[in-house]
């Protein structure tokens, strides 16, 4: 079962309210375009692989994804492009669409409609401790965000390229938040692209902490389960947690790199290719 924020919290903690479908958009291609940047910014690029993606909110069967090729360091708003469940790009300048990119998370945002945004990419101690193919353990009150809510998808065949493919990575991250991809990497997925991104970010750095404990000479000690549970479910791993957790990277990064915002006001309706 999906976390759920706690009752009460939106009164601490809430998403932002828009006027229109364009301004939220707009919103959204920011956040986007900044999660790249983010991502850049902490290394979390291998080359060409790995993608973040989130659902348009009028054409809510197409995705913002980023173009084949361009530095995740350099990405601007104006650089993503708009996805249809066909593999069609039907809104930016860019025509050149990763194939991996499609097949994950067009199953992903097809099957799971809660999905706001879901990001994967080839960070280090992700793949490092995909190859392991087990879950995470409950050593740390951070990786309590993932505790029995993440899966696995054990069956490694090589690059995604089939649709198929991405749909049985859909069913093994079920309704979770984020799933491990055994001798590839991560995925996370939120209900805001706020939460994704810190997801993954966190669950990189769980990784590591996780692969330093097993490398030490002492027997790590987990977390009980109530505690574990209660960790996430109350304090650190619902949505609007991750939501909220995400400001500091946001601030930082409008801060350092605020060249990607490269279109101040929201665009005109959008007509689709």
């Amino acid at each position: 079962m999906a976390v759920a924020n706690p009752p009460g919290i939106e009164k601490m903690i809430s998403y932002p309210e828009f006027g229109s479908v364009e301004e939220k958009r707009h919103y959204l291609k920011k956040i986007l375009a900044g999660a790249y940047r983010i991502f850049g910014k902490f290394g979390f690029s291998e080359g060409v692989a790995g993608h973040i993606t989130c659902r348009d909110p009028e054409h809510t069967d197409c995705f913002w994804v980023n173009p084949f090729g361009v530095s995740f360091k350099r990405m601007m708003m104006s650089d993503l492009i708009l996805v249809n469940e066909e593999g069609e790009i039907v809104a930016g300048k860019h025509k050149n669409l990763n194939k991996a990119a499609f097949a994950i998370h067009a199953a992903i945002h097809k099957a799971r409609p809660d999905v706001i945004a879901a990001a994967h990419s080839h960070t280090v101690y992700g793949k490092t401790w995909s190859a392991m193919g087990k879950l995470l353990d409950p050593l740390t009150q951070d990786s309590c965000i993932f505790y029995e809510d993440h899966g696995l998808f054990d069956d490694y065949t090589g690059v995604v390229g089939d649709l198929s493919e991405g749909e049985r990575i859909g069913e093994a991250l079920g309704d979770k938040k984020a799933v491990i991809l055994q001798n590839h990497g991560l995925l996370t997925v939120g209900h805001s692209i706020e939460e994704c991104i810190f997801w993954f970010v966190t669950m990189e750095r769980t990784c590591q902490s996780q692969l330093l404990a097993n490398d030490s000479t002492h027997e790590a000690i987990k977390i009980g389960h109530d505690v574990a549970l209660s960790t996430r479910n109350y304090e650190v791993g619902f949505p609007l947690a991750g939501y909220f957790s995400f400001q500091p990277m946001w601030q930082d990064i409008v801060h350092e790199q605020p060249d990607f915002i490269d279109i101040e006001s929201p665009e005109s309706s959008l007509v689709l290719a």
